[in-house]
């Protein structure tokens, strides 16, 4: 199966159980309420839908335009734009009928579940396959630091032991502490055995950002070849497990993340690459052709260890390590606002390509975790036609006492789902632009 294939399916699977668990947030208070819920529908039935069934008062359905789902609750006003039934008199089981905190309830329900799923997601995969980190001892070899941030002090082969004057047992995540914490010094060993502590400018993360420098520190790993998937060119080509790569195209490589940096430096309009391999005391040289996202099909072993995690420290663990991916997203959210940061938004491909090219249990709930609760901040933001936009309006009733005309909801209703519209266009656009040109 093709790479694009495994990660299609994965991004269908995902989402549409994400999609199914955030409207039964919706639906099961609602019906709670003793609210009447009409439609309930995984993915859009513009115009028809793939399956409907009635059971009871509600139709369940699978539409066939895959960009959402949603659940039509009588007496709301919605995506559907209902204005023949809010003409008319309100009735007990509409949501309109309902107290204010009824229908705030039914309103974050979705938002909650999908906090909830990433956090039971993170808790599971702390139990199940405990928590693979990377220690000093783990990397010998040290960090290879970008440039920029070799003006700073920091050198080849730097070990990090210290982040703001404290332990930093787990130092693969340097780039993420120096791009979205507020980090003031790092303290390392250098390859002399001497140690600096090395003081950091207050907008470094803004700094990396706006460079392009999100990796400055990368592990020095020998290149020696763990897996060569069949599916893969570097199959074909004739790599083999227990190689390890020398050179591309005639540069030397002596590290995994230089080998990376050559392949992504080849000749657009070259079809193959020449990589160096030693094997058994000998070198020789293999032709592959790579895939159009530049990739050949090789990984090395994993250098780091593994943290098991009893029941209750897995879900100790596992609400903290949500709530820390959540704290980081909102961080980096920031930067969407910005000329560089727009150009970087990403609609279905950038989501899909958060998936790994070959199938992977652990990697697709981690995957599917992350976005659950991308989805909760996304959705809990103050637009109308999201769900934050009907909590920022409920929210507004339940201060002043007065809810917000019919009229102006359907106003902001329509502006609200433009508004998502235009994102969606522009998002997805971007990625077009990028599989084009890029």
């Amino acid at each position: 199966m093709s790479p694009f294939a495994v990660k299609a399916i994965q991004l269908l699977l995902s989402l549409s159980i994400l999609i199914i668990l955030h409207e039964l947030g919706h639906f099961i208070p609602a019906k709670l309420f003793k609210t009447r819920v009409e439609k309930f529908f995984l993915f859009f039935d513009v115009k028809f839908a793939l399956v409907k069934k009635k059971i009871g008062e509600t139709v369940y359905g699978i539409g066939w335009l895959p960009l959402g789902g949603y659940v039509k609750i009588s007496g709301m006003i919605d995506e559907s734009m209902d204005k023949e039934q809010m003409a008319q008199p309100p009735q007990p089981w509409e949501f309109r009928s309902k107290p204010a905190w009824q229908r705030l309830i039914i309103m974050l329900g979705g938002v909650t579940v999908n906090i909830i799923v990433g956090f039971v997601i993170y808790m599971s995969i702390l139990y199940f396959y405990g928590r693979d980190v990377t220690m000093n001892e783990d990397i010998p070899a040290g960090f290879a630091v970008a440039q920029e941030f070799k003006e700073f002090g920091f050198q080849d082969g730097d070990r990090i032991l210290k982040v703001n004057g404290e332990e930093f047992p787990y130092v693969t995540q340097i780039n993420k502490y120096l791009f979205l914490r507020d980090v003031e010094t790092v303290t390392v060993e250098h390859n002399d055995g001497s140690v600096e502590t090395i003081a950091l400018p207050e907008d470094i993360g803004e700094e990396m950002f706006q460079k392009d420098i999100l990796v400055p520190f990368q592990a020095r790993i020998i290149p020696k070849i763990d897996t060569v998937p069949p599916d893969y060119p570097a199959y074909t080509a004739g790599f083999k497990k227990g190689d390890v790569i020398t050179s591309v195209n005639g540069t030397p490589v002596s590290f995994w993340h230089e080998f990376k940096e050559e392949l992504a430096k080849r000749d657009s309009t070259a079809t193959t690459v020449a990589v160096g391999v030693k094997r058994g005391g000998t070198t020789e040289v293999l032709t592959v052709t790579p895939t159009e996202d530049g990739i050949i099909g090789v990984d090395v072993a994993g250098y780091g260890r593994t943290i098991n995690y009893s029941l209750g420290e897995s879900i100790t663990g596992g609400v903290s390590y949500g709530y820390n991916i959540l704290k980081d997203y909102v961080k980096q959210f920031k930067y969407v606002f910005t000329s560089k940061g727009a150009t970087q938004v990403g609609g279905f491909g950038a989501i899909g390509n958060l998936f790994p090219s070959t199938w992977s249990w652990i990697a697709f709930w981690q995957t599917t975790a992350l976005i659950s609760i991308i989805l909760a901040f996304m959705n809990i933001l103050p637009i109308p036609a999201l769900d934050g936009g009907h909590v920022m309006f409920l929210l507004y009733e339940m201060v002043t006492g007065r809810k917000p005309g019919d009229k102006f909801m359907e106003y902001a209703q329509m502006i609200g789902f433009f508004l998502l519209i235009a994102l969606v266009l522009f998002a997805n656009g971007n990625d077009i632009y990028r599989w084009l040109f890029k």
